[in-house]
């Protein structure tokens, strides 16, 4: 009954989405405009290729976005070693994950833009693809696309599961859940990033079977290549911060950078030669940030122009995308946004802990709580949560003015970030080759057995 009634929900979604593909397609084209499409490969959006698709066994991992795909490549990677007959094809949805990793994955690893969840946008990429199995990474669950997988026969696995509170709430409405059912019973393997995610996706009827724990990837923190030009770039900043108190708000929403503003004007009173490191989420909210300081007449350093910390320069605004793992190295103290602000879900809190910084988050981190506490446990000192702009000051004096308490936080962030990095790629991986890969390419013989029998 309940499989029934998922199907009818997915026939009324596959309906509207069907009937809803032009406007969705003039909307592609609009953010095109916008600028917020790929301005010559858009058309891989509706399922058009634009590389060739090699011959044999294809492994298709998807990632909506930069944090994700990160967090897929060193999986991606671990998967080139084991098994390197087998072509693999990555896929992101927006730009700033396509500008960042096509820098980053592997060479010959193919890279697209992932296809709209329309019926002829889902047909027409699976249908050139024809990928044997599909890795979605975190939350990437779309009725077309996993049906019409399930369909072609297609194995499909879930790496690093998890859902928001929100949509958690959205997709156990009775109208809505049996739909959840049957897209998650379609799964081969799906890999929570905690226990509350696993007993989340067991509340919306997934099969306990299928539910596995690897570890939570985004500890998997890998240093990527850097070009000349970007090492002479990080050295010079070095040398610019080096005798200079520094502290750094990462990924701030807009909002927090009236809080991180606050705060560096009451440390300023106390360390007039100290810096501020301000690196939005959105490079566009850094040069809106700039200019707004400037217009209070405030010296400011931007990235993108690759100015200078001049004496009387204190705020210097990160306003690129891809350095922040990097800029960790730099920086002492790390704030990590978009947690400061009620609406708010936090961000990865591994990257600064494995570059050895104090690091603080404020209190809305959503499903990042899992790691706060599981970094809290393993080092009570590696991870310090704030309640407000007036903590967050207190917490800042304190590291500014007791070197002990300082080193004492960084090396606890570090310890902690070790003990629970070590192994999950290779548990990731086992997982995978278990029950994907060996499943996939079993399936690839019984259809060959068949064929030569003809």
């Amino acid at each position: 009954m309940a499989a029934t009634k998922g199907l009818l929900v997915y026939k009324i979604y596959r309906a509207l989405s069907y009937g809803l593909s032009p406007l969705i397609n003039l909307h592609l084209r609009w953010r095109k405009f916008l600028g917020l499409e790929h301005p010559q490969r858009w058309p891989e959006r509706l399922g058009h290729p634009s590389q060739p698709r090699p011959r044999g066994t294809l492994l298709w991992f998807h990632a909506v976005s930069l944090g994700e795909g990160m967090t897929a490549i060193p999986v991606i990677k671990h998967c080139i070693q084991k098994r390197p007959d087998i072509t693999i094809l990555m896929t992101t949805t927006t730009m700033s994950a396509f500008e960042v990793i096509e820098r980053w994955i592997p060479c010959g690893v193919i890279f697209q833009f992932s296809p709209l969840d329309t019926p002829s946008s889902v047909y027409a990429f699976l249908n050139y693809w024809k990928p044997h199995a599909i890795v979605l990474m975190e939350s990437e669950l779309w009725p077309n696309l996993i049906m019409q997988a399930s369909k072609n026969d297609i194995v499909l696995a879930l790496l690093n599961a998890r859902m928001s509170v929100k949509s958690f709430r959205y997709w156990s409405e009775p109208v809505f859940l049996p739909l959840m059912s049957l897209m998650l019973s379609k799964f081969s393997l799906i890999a929570p990033l905690s226990t509350m995610q696993a007993i989340q996706f067991q509340l919306l009827q997934a099969p306990p079977s299928i539910i596995n724990f690897s570890g939570d990837l985004k500890y998997a923190v890998e240093d990527f290549g850097v070009s000349e030009g970007e090492i002479k770039s990080l050295d010079n900043l070095k040398v610019q911060l080096a005798h200079r108190q520094v502290w750094m708000a990462s990924s701030i929403h807009s909002g927090e950078e009236e809080i991180m503003l606050g705060v560096h004007r009451v440390l300023l009173q106390m360390q007039p030669d100290m810096v501020t490191v301000i690196v939005p989420r959105h490079p566009q909210h850094g040069q809106q940030i700039a200019k707004e300081l400037r217009k209070e007449g405030q010296n400011v350093a931007l990235r993108s122009q690759d100015e200078k910390l001049t004496p009387g320069t204190n705020i210097y605004v990160v306003d690129t995308l891809g350095e922040l793992r990097r800029l960790y190295r730099l920086m002492p103290i790390a704030i990590i946004g978009g947690s400061f602000l009620p609406g708010l879900a936090g961000h990865n809190i591994s990257e600064a802990a494995a570059a050895g910084c104090a690091v603080l988050t404020g209190c809305h981190v959503g499903h990042f709580s899992h790691m706060v506490l599981e970094m809290q446990r393993s080092n009570p000192l590696s991870v310090l949560q704030v309640s407000g702009k007036l903590e967050l000051e207190k917490a800042l004096i304190e590291l500014f003015t007791d070197a002990k308490v300082l080193e004492a936080r960084r090396t606890a962030a570090k310890e902690a970030f070790n003990s629970l990095s070590s192994e999950i790629i290779v548990n990731a991986w086992n997982l995978l080759n278990f029950h994907i890969l060996s499943r996939m390419l079993a399936e690839n013989e019984e259809v060959y057995t068949k064929l030569s029998e003809i």
